[in-house]
């Protein structure tokens, strides 16, 4: 019985669990999950600092100074970022001071350096608007035992800054999914045989690069097990090669055609499947199953249903093996700038290209011809466009749900603020 993709996918992800945790190198820990809160064993900043280039004082020795009554101070020393001050503020005096260097004990304001008159011996200062400002607290970004950067975060530049502030030159993060990826057909060759394309003999198999692609941007480690014929033996072999992988991604084969083999080659190695197609289209030909404990996904062979299908169930599989928790795309809502129809009780996925209109609403308009076999119309789209089977026309200016593909509806060729 085909599912919902709501059904299918809770199924999909029921089992997956967050990969066993591997220390990296701080360095290299870009975009990997972080597997456990850390904790800072210090306070941050580690003493109270200047947050301007300046003059460290007493508030109390400002009293009534204006432009025309500055107050002429001695300055006592100067000190540096990397260095501390030698003595505690005297009364009656300053420190001159630059952004970061920590704050002498006694001094309360940091008055920065465009409101005075100065150097290195004595500073006149003609405005009090920075009295009792421009310190920066002791641990006023973090205190011994807070959370600095808490688990299952994709790290980030910023959270890579954080962890190197706290002292962590390694970090435990959710270990890579190793994805076996196999492709299936007679008609496929690799595009090093681009002749046997150019004499009408065979195709490309574009759902090798794409897939290996998607799967890369997803966070995986990719096991490429190359290009199999429709033949029982060498589908075996190739399927069984996938040992040892935590997920095995298959294309094509999973339809109702005389040759279409891996429901069969997979029931021969011992696995269990749980479904075999969904309500949606392009796509409606899904496998999922347990190869020896290892998940897997058979994807249908057309370029369009393949990529839909790897978006709604493979990415998020992969993010969940990776150690993320938030693994789907958010849907939000679009304007339609063209009629949307549907011919069957099936969940559609348009491919549409969405973009921001005069009036702040997103729109969006379809890509072009919308074959599962024409590829372009997902190289063109930054979004899927979501019409449900009960739903079988929707009217230009109708609000529908699309699923953002990446940031191209906001990124622009200017800065616009």
């Amino acid at each position: 019985m085909a599912l919902s993709v709501e059904d299918a996918s809770a199924q999909i992800l029921a089992g997956a669990r967050a990969l066993p945790p591997e220390r990296v190198r701080l360095a290299d820990a870009l975009g990997r999950v972080l597997a456990a809160d850390v904790r800072s064993t210090i306070a941050h900043p580690p003493w109270v600092n200047s947050s301007m280039d300046g003059y460290a004082v007493r508030a109390s020795d400002l009293t009534g100074v204006a432009p025309s009554r500055p107050v002429t101070l001695p300055v006592t020393e100067t000190v540096r970022a990397g260095q501390h001050p030698s003595a505690p503020l005297r009364p009656g005096s300053a420190v001159r001071i630059m952004t970061g260097a920590p704050v002498p004990e006694g001094a309360d304001s940091v008055i920065r350096v465009e409101d005075t008159d100065g150097g290195e011996h004595s500073v006149s200062i003609r405005d009090a608007r920075d009295a009792g400002r421009n310190l920066r607290p002791r641990g006023e970004d973090l205190q011994p035992g807070d959370v600095a950067v808490p688990g299952g975060t994709v790290l980030a530049a910023p959270h890579i800054g954080v962890l190197a502030s706290v002292g962590m030159a390694m970090v435990e993060v959710h270990r890579r999914p190793r994805v076996a990826i196999l492709t299936s057909g007679d008609e496929l060759v690799d595009v090093d045989r681009f002749d046997e394309v150019e004499r009408g003999d065979r195709i490309v198999s574009s759902n090798s690069y794409t897939l290996r692609a998607a799967a890369a941007a997803a966070g995986a480690d990719v096991v490429d097990l190359g290009i199999v014929g429709d033949d029982r033996d060498a589908l075996a072999s190739r399927l069984a090669a996938a040992a040892g992988c935590d997920l095995l991604l298959t294309s094509g084969g999973v339809s109702v055609g005389a040759f279409d083999f891996t429901k069969e080659v997979l029931r021969d190695l011992g696995a269990e499947l749980h479904l075999w197609r969904v309500k949606m289209r392009p796509g409606a030909p899904v496998g999922f199953g347990t190869l020896h404990g290892m998940p897997w996904l058979g994807l249908p062979g057309n370029p369009v249903s393949t990529l839909v299908t790897f978006e709604l169930f493979a990415r998020p599989l992969i993010k969940r093996l990776r150690g993320e928790r938030r693994v789907f795309r958010r849907p939000t809502d679009a304007r339609t700038r063209e009629e949307l129809r549907v011919a069957a009780p099936l969940t559609h996925f348009f491919r549409g290209m969405a973009e921001w209109e005069a009036d702040g609403v997103l729109g969006v308009r379809l890509t072009g011809p919308q074959g599962s076999g024409l590829l372009t119309s997902m190289a063109r789209a930054n979004a899927l466009v979501i019409v449900p089977g009960d739903r079988p026309v929707v009217a230009v200016g109708e609000s529908v749900r699309v699923l953002l593909l990446n940031d191209d509806v906001v990124s622009l060729d200017t800065l616009s603020l």
